[in-house]
This record gives structure tokens, sequence and C-alpha cells, in this order.
């Protein structure tokens, strides 16, 4: 029984390590534009499509975007300034 409540309880651990570790990533600063600010400004770029992704890290918000022309942009945006880096 004691072999069952163990592994058990080792499982548990390990399955939820993940949602652990994602509270370690960086956030934003307090003082950072809002994100449907800087995604506005993409979507007024000239021959702007459509967004594919948005993702953070300590350098910034990077967002791939698609053209008309079908050409594929990414770019890296301050947090706090909003201007591209």
């Amino acid at each position: 029984m004691r072999t069952v409540v163990l592994a058990t309880g080792i499982a548990v651990f390990l399955a939820g390590g993940p949602a652990f570790a994602a509270d370690d990533k960086a956030l934003p600063p307090q003082n950072a534009k809002k994100l449907s600010e800087i995604v506005a400004k993409v979507e007024h770029r000239t021959d702007f499509r459509y967004v594919k992704e948005v993702d953070w890290d300590s350098d910034g918000y990077t967002i791939t975007y698609y053209t008309t022309d079908k050409a594929k942009v990414q770019i890296t945006y301050d947090p706090v300034s909003g201007e591209p880096k």
C-alpha cells in the first residue's frame, strides 16, 4: 500500500512540475504599455494582413505578422515605450 501512495505522490509531483516552472518566467514591467496598444500599432503598419504570433521574453514583445504580399515580419517591441527595438 505504501508503494502505491508513494508512486502516486511522485507522479503528481512530476506532472505538476511544468506548472511551477511557468511562474519563473519574467513578467512585463509595471509601467509597460498594454499589449493591445502595441498590437494596434502593428495593425496600422503598411501592407499589414494578420498577426500570427505574439511572444514575451525579457527583451520585450516579439510580434510575428504577415503582409498582403505574404511576407513574414518579426519585430521586437520595448514593453515600456511601445516602440520597436
